[in-house]
């Protein structure tokens, strides 16, 4: 690789304003985003369908709900590898028609065993993008402006939830449950898209010695920036110091080299603490609802009106990351998520009015969308774009234990502990995420990615 060349060509991209490039990748990345987190609200919906027609016992149900997160533990390990050998563009691609090809398999599942198969195939691709797209836009996006595109890629998830809400609201108690199953598959008209308009990163080019196939992508964009924008000259000695500074080799070992072990023991936990808490509260959340009387209709209603509020905190904190920090917010959000989700146990496990319930429902939602902005924005920047996926997808690999565990926990809990014993449980596992980014994390506010 031609250092020098490699260099001035991240130097570039770090100068460059935020311009249509930039958003049309943050539109594409994130319409990816919705579509993952409309299947994985959907079958928090579906289940719950399912639940009345094929008279699932608890154990069923938190196997339906949690072996789609175990096939997404496998995806999330294999892209994130394949990806930083391979590239991202490719890896997005398949693991989108992978996760699209099998939600239309759910539809046609004739029996429970079959759907648990295909569910978990559907997982593999979920879990596969997770890495891949917030590696891929990150690669993009000038350190100084980071946090506010990678923050506002998550709010795409909210839109996601809400498609899935809606979508059980209307299709499944009329057309029934296999029907939002074939809306899943949707994302496989959305590969077109990725491969026409979605390039592949300079900075993983440029890792791997292609420096003019990465110039080329730098021209483009300069080009498309300076239609509206003055772009300003660079010279070698512009070129940050965190650039020039990181050539040494990286391999997957490097994870767990002296510079990154605290980093990578903080993110696997700080993710399975995440994941714990949200599907611990949201994937049986519409049953939970059904449990304490309300009529199914209902309860999605319900639901949907906590996800509308998953959206506010998440924009705020786009903006905030890049003005307070990645790491004091995190840490902020997750003890006040913490501290939330105890009255709103309390309430929902002790048939408080309806409307106090989704009150309290609402202001946990606010606190935990704001964990899920700046986690994805913080994780790539953690590491050097040499194994930038692998970490990624190792740290998602953990979430995707967090995630597997908490239906299972929650259902098994709910007769011993009662809904506001298990909510406890959720509470301290944020409390204990804020504790280990505390202790643990550093700071990335306008640092620039090591290549």
């Amino acid at each position: 690789m031609d250092r020098i060349s490699g260099d001035m060509l991240i130097a570039r991209m770090e100068r460059l304003p935020l311009s249509s490039f930039h958003y049309r990748l943050l539109v594409i990345n994130g319409i990816a985003w919705a579509f993952d987190a409309f299947d994985v609200g959907l079958i928090t919906f579906i289940a719950t369908a399912l639940n009345a027609a094929w008279h699932l016992s608890p154990t069923q149900m938190g196997s339906l709900l949690s072996i789609g997160l175990v096939g997404m533990l496998v995806g999330a390990i294999l892209s994130g590898t394949i990806a930083d050998r391979w590239g991202r563009k490719a890896v997005f691609q398949i693991t989108m028609l992978i996760f699209s090809v099998f939600s239309l398999a759910c539809a046609l599942a004739p029996n429970y065993t079959l759907l648990l198969v295909f569910r978990f195939l559907v997982g593999v691709g979920l879990g596969g993008e997770t890495p891949v797209v917030t590696s891929l836009l990150s690669e993009f996006i000038p350190a100084k402006r980071r946090g506010n595109l990678q923050g506002l890629l998550n709010s795409f998830w909210a839109v996601g939830w809400l498609a899935a809400a809606l979508i059980s609201y209307f299709i499944i108690p009329t057309l029934g449950w296999r029907w939002a199953f074939v809306a899943g598959a949707l994302p496989a008209f959305f590969i077109f898209i990725i491969r026409r308009h979605l390039p592949e990163s300079p900075r993983w080019l440029i890792n791997k010695g292609r420096v003019d196939e990465a110039g080329k992508i730098v021209d483009y964009i300069e080009k498309i920036t300076a239609q509206k924008h003055t772009l300003q000259p660079v010279a070698l000695n512009d070129i940050p110091s965190e650039v020039a500074a990181t050539k040494q080799k990286v391999t997957l070992s490097t994870l767990f080299s002296k510079e990154y072990r605290k980093r990578t023991i903080m993110l696997w936990g700080v993710w399975f603490c995440a994941m714990f808490g949200y599907f611990g509260l949201f994937s049986w959340l519409p049953s939970l609802f059904v449990k304490a009387g309300h009529t199914m209709v209902k309860s999605f209603l319900y639901v949907l009106i906590m996800q509308i509020a998953y959206v506010p905190n998440q924009i705020l904190s786009a903006f905030l990351m890049d003005k307070v920090g990645r790491k004091k917010l995190l840490v902020v959000n997750m003890l006040l998520a913490g501290a939330a989700v105890i009255p709103y146990g309390w309430a929902l496990g002790h048939n408080v009015a309806t409307s106090y319930i989704i009150v309290l429902g609402v202001i946990t939602s606010l606190f935990v969308s704001a964990i899920m902005a700046i986690i994805y924005t913080y994780t790539p920047e953690l590491y050097p774009t040499g194994v930038r996926a692998s970490g990624v997808g190792a740290a998602s690999s953990s979430s995707r234990v967090g995630s597997m565990l908490a239906p299972i926990v929650i259902g098994a809990g709910l007769a011993s502990l009662g809904i506001s014993g298990v909510f406890m449980i959720i509470a301290g596992v944020f409390i204990l995420g804020a504790i280990l980014v505390a202790t643990l994390g550093p700071e990335t506010k306008g640092v620039v990615l090591e290549d």
